[in-house]
């Protein structure tokens, strides 16, 4: 089967997306709708069968799926996603192609992702200070060879996605210790001045 390359042009995607992602994140306040808006305008102007994105639970060490887009239910619920057997390179090496997932061993449900009609898959992760979040992952109906223009653009999306998620903590955790420091702070009743003072 030959392999196909996407024929958009790389600057057009790097520059004019990338900016219409950054319009998305910097008006982010609540992880659950900039999450959502970005996987669903990275499958529209990508032309991709769907988009997740997953966050690492770090204690059962799952990638919990935070947004999806184009996906379907019975793919999204298949089953828990292990970070060790679903294409685990890409939490520890880095971004991970996948153009046949057909015949493709670091898939975790081979049989599902072809019940869904994909064809590639690119896995992408999210990283923070050295420390995986999670991953972003791109799925093609047809088989795609991704680009080093896709795959630096989709690095890109995932750092920010990184920085917004850091952002978002701290800004809630700021917000709770100032609401904790306000019920912990003494009342201070107003003393009523007289006349001769």
């Amino acid at each position: 089967m030959a392999k196909k390359t996407r024929r958009t042009e790389p600057g057009e995607i790097n520059y004019q997306h990338l900016h219409e992602i950054c319009d998305i994140i910097s008006s982010a306040k609540n992880m659950t709708k900039v999450s959502q808006a970005i996987v669903a305008h990275m499958a529209e102007m990508l032309g991709l069968k769907g988009c997740a994105l997953m966050l690492l639970n770090r204690r059962s060490r799952k990638l919990e799926i935070a947004a999806a887009q184009g996906l379907s239910a019975s793919y999204l619920n298949k089953g828990p996603i292990s970070s060790a057997k679903s294409i685990a390179e890409s939490l520890k090496e880095g971004p991970v192609a996948i153009f046949n997932v057909h015949d493709d061993p670091r898939l975790q449900y081979p049989e599902e992702a072809e019940k869904e009609g994909i064809a590639s898959i690119l896995s992408v992760p999210i990283v923070l200070r050295g420390k995986a979040l999670g991953c972003l992952r791109l799925y093609t109906a047809e088989p795609w060879e991704f680009t080093m223009a896709d795959v630096n653009f989709v690095q890109a999306v995932a750092l920010m996605l990184g920085l917004v998620l850091d952002s978002l903590r701290i800004a809630g955790a700021y917000k709770t210790s100032v609401e904790v420091l306000k019920m912990l702070r003494p009342v201070i009743k107003p003393t009523r001045r007289t006349l001769y003072e």
